[in-house]
């Protein structure tokens, strides 16, 4: 019997697909960078993204340069320059095995001694040898010729009805290359059913260019010929699309010759086909689906420089191929979203672009659809759109890149305190001392009994065996975020930073604090409030100006009435530049106006006489900028800090639990 052996999870091992999580944390700077969730997941389509197992999931740009290799691999490789010498060849040894045998044939007839049989002979043969020396030059001519020659050898008249019948079944594979096996055998009754095949055909593409209901007329269609169809086309836009794809390939090819090769090649064709009644169902066929599929890329034309030779199947196949590239780079071209790539055939990129891009293809169309699924992603409008849960998984991500990147660089004076005598449960525990809420943790101190006494029956409890859960003083707080919006904050790389910080703060007080109060604001020439639900789509603004004035307005607003303390955090990149006027317009100039700086700092003394604090993270702390910020805290009280986009997140996180910290000692 097979063994199994099994071992924890350690984050180490592979085998688990990867799924919305993993995309959505991936995709969850590009969001906020840019606040829009169309142009995100456009932008992760292009670039790609590593899945759970640390695989790479090929982005749109790659798989088309892998496209692009693939085609001038091909038209380096190949070469049209004779596509008929080997079938001219092999007609020149027919012809030269008949010619043989003539002169066999006149051999025995002048040693048998009769000479009216050699007369007769003499002339037969005479008239065999003209019609061979008479023989067009043209391969087509050659082949017309020869369909109606009176044959000396068996086995040359053999070779030659061999050689024909696999020009013919090249011929139509050229045009029909999906139907390969149905077109090698070029037996009477094959033929007749072929034949067949191609009239329905024919009906049923008129008929739905009339605009008359085909679908039943196509299940029997597919009921009789199904088989001919390996690729088992579920519908009849799916039949008629790949069959008019194909002989768009043909018609490349003939556009890839030049014009002796391509008159060579129609004259061939016309000599295999014209006797069979095929020639005109097929072109009637290439009218219809002409008509029917005018985009299929019937004009177009390859130039290849290469030394391999093709013959007229290998040519075809490889146009197929080219059309088939062209086809898988068009349709990435244009994918804007990943429902698009549902289209794609997998298989089909498979075999074009190798096993690693289709599979990057596969996994990428799946992407709308998990997200959807997982409750994260809505379409509404036409347009998607992020849902409640989607907001707060996004905070709760940066909340904990945040906490990571504190954890890694902690340092001493950052420890947070959060012991306290109130009512909010820390799921921890203590020995119970006196004076202690008597908060009794049923769970340990029957646990303690146990261990002390043994498993017998009843439980007899002491005093040391008593633990108490312990509490967090219930504070609160009311604390206003201004961010920078100005269109120098993404110019010099701080956005993406600061939005994080927004995001986190939201989840952390949402989810940890929920008594407390969190109001956003931001500002660039005017400031404005952000709502916590519209925070991911918030972006700069692309006007000048640091309205500083206008964001301590509205967060002295916003906090009137609040209870507990309240702080304002302010992060920005530069110093003021703007201000309302008494009319309400915005005013800007650079450097600041002495007015500007004036009311802004009048603002800064109405929040100290209000009793707010003011903490300032400054991004690029220029001299003008420190010396203002100086200026601010020598007022309010609060405090500066100098930060970078990489360690903003950290201290503002830290200097929050700070605050909170000091409020339970306070109370």
């Amino acid at each position: 019997m097979a063994g199994f052996t099994y071992s924890r999870w350690d984050g180490t091992q592979t085998g688990f697909d990867f799924d919305a999580d993993d995309v959505f944390a991936q995709l969850t700077d590009e969001l906020l960078f840019h606040g829009d969730l169309n142009q995100a997941l456009h932008r992760l389509l292009q670039r790609g993204f590593t899945d759970r197992n640390g695989r790479r999931v090929e982005g749109l740009r790659d798989i088309l340069q892998k496209v692009r290799e693939r085609r001038t691999e091909l038209l380096e490789k190949h070469d049209l320059g004779e596509p008929f010498s080997e079938v001219a060849d092999r007609l020149k040894e027919i012809v030269d095995a008949e010619r043989r045998s003539l002169d066999e044939a006149r051999q025995q007839a002048e040693s048998s001694g009769d000479q009216r049989r050699a007369g007769v002979s003499d002339e037969a043969i005479a008239e065999r040898s003209i019609a061979l020396d008479l023989l067009p030059p043209d391969l087509a001519g050659q082949i017309r010729s020869l369909q109606d020659y009176d044959w000396t050898s068996s086995s040359a008249q053999q070779s030659f009805e061999d050689l024909v019948e696999e020009l013919r079944s090249q011929v139509l594979q050229s045009q029909f290359n999906q139907m390969s096996e149905a077109m090698s055998d070029m037996s009477p009754e094959s033929l007749q059913r072929m034949r067949e095949m191609f009239d329905h055909l024919n009906q049923m593409i008129e008929a739905r260019s009339a605009g008359r209901d085909t679908t039943g007329a196509f299940e029997d269609f597919m009921a009789r010929f199904g088989d001919m169809f390996p690729g088992n086309p579920a519908t009849l836009d799916e039949l008629l699309e790949d069959m008019a794809r194909q002989m768009a390939a043909m018609s490349q090819l003939l556009n890839s010759m030049t014009p002796e090769q391509r008159a060579e090649l129609q004259r061939l064709s016309d000599a295999l086909l014209e006797d069979m009644d095929l020639k005109w169902q097929v072109e009637r066929l290439r009218g219809n689906l002409r008509g029917a599929f005018p985009g299929a890329g019937w004009e177009g034309s390859y130039t290849f420089s290469g030394g391999d030779p093709l013959d007229l199947v290998g040519a075809a196949s490889v146009l197929n191929s080219l059309g088939d590239l062209d086809s898988l780079e068009s349709m990435l071209t244009t994918a804007s979203n990943p429902g698009a790539l549902a289209e794609v055939d997998i298989d089909k990129a498979r075999e074009l672009v190798g096993e690693d891009a289709a599979r990057s293809l596969e996994q990428l169309a799946r992407v709308a659809r998990q997200l959807a699924e997982a409750g994260l992603m809505d379409t509404k409008g036409g347009r998607l759109e992020l849902t409640p849960r989607a907001l707060r998984k996004i905070g709760r991500n940066a909340l904990s890149e945040l906490f990571s990147k504190v954890m890694k660089d902690r340092t001493g004076g950052h420890q947070v305190e959060r012991l306290g005598a109130g009512h909010e449960r820390t799921f921890e525990t203590k020995p119970y001392e006196w004076g202690d809420p008597f908060n009794l943790s049923i769970e340990r101190t029957v646990r303690n009994a146990l261990r002390r006494g043994g498993s017998g029956l009843p439980v007899r409890l002491a005093p040391d065996d008593f633990e108490v859960d312990q509490t967090e003083t219930l504070t609160s707080s009311s604390t206003v975020l201004a961010i920078d919006l100005s269109l120098s904050m993404p110019m010099r790389g701080n956005f993406l930073a600061a939005k994080k910080v927004a995001m986190a703060l939201q989840s952390l007080i949402s989810g940890q604090y929920p008594r407390d109060f969190l109001g956003m604001v931001g500002f660039g020439e005017l400031a404005r409030e952000l709502k916590a639900n519209s925070l991911p789509e918030v972006s700069w603004d692309y006007t000048y100006g640091t309205n500083m004035q206008h964001a301590l307005i509205l967060a002295r607003r916003m906090l009137a009435g609040k209870s507990g303390t309240k702080q304002v955090i302010m992060i920005t990149d530069g110093e003021p530049t703007a201000h309302i006027l008494a009319n309400g317009e915005p005013f800007f100039d650079y450097p600041p106006t002495p007015e500007t700086v004036r009311v802004t700092l009048q603002e800064v003394a109405k929040l100290t006489r209000d009793g707010i604090r003011l903490n300032t993270f400054m991004l690029d702390a220029t001299g003008y900028l420190r010396s203002f910020v100086e200026k601010m805290t020598q007022i309010n009280g609060g405090r500066a800090f100098y930060t970078t986009p990489e360690s903003l997140g950290s201290y503002v996180l830290v200097d929050f639990l700070e605050h909170k910290r000091v409020q339970r000692r306070s109370a």
